[in-house]
């Protein structure tokens, strides 16, 4: 066994003995996200590299250290890519970051979330054992799809040592359009888009306008253009505003208000509740605000759920990070937390309060 995991088992055995909690931390670039840390930092970026790479399989298997900038690159010699966008926050994201996050960019509307990517995993539990689930095809164990499972679980169930994703090829061509519509328009125009075979893979609204990107065969794309009509960008310009978009530098990110995000039926009303950012065809709403119990009864009202995506520490302690749970789901968490991790030692709190 390699000695950095050996360590690592000695530090969990540690911990589990003296009651301590680990927070596990890779690049750091989503320490932001969830709850406050507790404990003593568990530093893993240094298991790194591709283990696995099978281009005309549409497979790769990366150890969780490795940076999501240098996976990338790695795909793209081969003209292919994660294609659902994983947000960076920053050049020293990483693949165990990436999963434990569990976010999703702009083109999630169109070919789905991280979670459908995943294959496999390789973890070390909190009782020190090294376990794999999946692998290059998808199996599941003991009624649960484990990797899937672990993607968005912000490392409450154990350290991420390998993963396995399924891989696309990178669009032939690409063409983004602006229309001017107020929000009620553009959730209307929206829905009546996403009911019809148009190639769209990402959609953004904010202050008056919508942006729309068009993906897929040169002929495809065309053919939309035309038919959506719009003014057309720039490909320079429109790389740089959906690059904005994933990594939260576009101006409405921008200052210290709290950043809630609301993940809703797509068809939900406008919900009028602050400063408004609309994605995946109004599936995801980003909202700039500060009151949690309007937000979170609007949500679930809309038939959703809220996020608080970005605030201070006495913030998230009031409000909760996450909506809580349902007394049969909470339940679910638990016996799951108990099962991997049963001492609790890792990142307490960063889910929920008591988990």
């Amino acid at each position: 066994m390699d000695t950095l995991i050996e360590n690592w088992i000695t530090r969990i055995a540690d911990a589990a003995r003296s009651g301590a909690s680990l927070t596990i931390r890779g690049g750091g670039s989503k320490d932001f996200y969830g709850g406050p840390e507790r404990g003593e930092r568990l530093e893993v970026s240094e298991h790194r590299g591709v283990v696995a790479y099978e281009p005309t399989e549409l497979v790769v298997t990366a150890r969780a250290g490795t940076p999501l900038v240098e996976l990338a690159a790695t795909l793209a010699d081969k003209g292919q890519w994660l294609a659902f966008e994983a947000p960076h926050f920053g050049p020293s994201a990483t693949v165990g970051g990436m999963l434990a996050s569990g976010l999703s960019g702009p083109r999630r509307q169109a070919v789905g979330a991280l979670r459908d990517f995943v294959l496999g995993v390789k973890m070390l539990s909190g009782s020190g054992e090294v376990l794999s689930f999946g692998g290059q095809v998808m199996k599941n164990v003991a009624g649960y799809d484990v990797p899937r499972l672990l993607a968005g679980s912000l490392g409450t169930f154990g350290v991420v040592l390998e993963a396995s994703f399924k891989v696309l090829p990178l669009p032939v061509a690409e063409k983004s359009l602006r229309f001017a519509l107020d929000e009620a328009a553009a959730l209307a125009r929206l829905n009546e888009w996403g009911g019809r075979p148009l190639p769209i893979s990402a959609s953004a609204w904010h202050d008056g306008t919508l942006t729309l990107r068009l993906s897929g065969a040169a002929a495809a794309v065309e053919a939309a253009q035309r038919n959506l009509a719009g003014e057309p960008l720039a490909d320079a310009d429109a790389a740089a505003f959906w690059h904005s978009v994933r990594e939260q530098t576009h101006a409405f990110f921008a200052g210290d208000a709290p950043l809630w995000r609301l993940s809703l039926p797509s068809v939900a009303p406008l919900q009028a509740l602050g400063p408004t950012l609309v994605e995946w065809g109004g599936a995801q709403r980003w909202l700039r605000a500060g009151d949690a119990r309007a937000i979170r009864v609007a949500a679930a009202k809309a038939g959703g759920h809220a996020t608080l995506f970005r605030a201070d520490d006495a913030l998230k302690t009031s409000a909760g990070v996450f909506q809580p749970l349902a007394a049969p789901l909470a339940r679910i968490h638990r016996q799951l937390k108990s099962a991997f991790d049963p001492q609790g030692v890792f990142n307490r709190g960063r889910m929920y309060p008591d988990f």
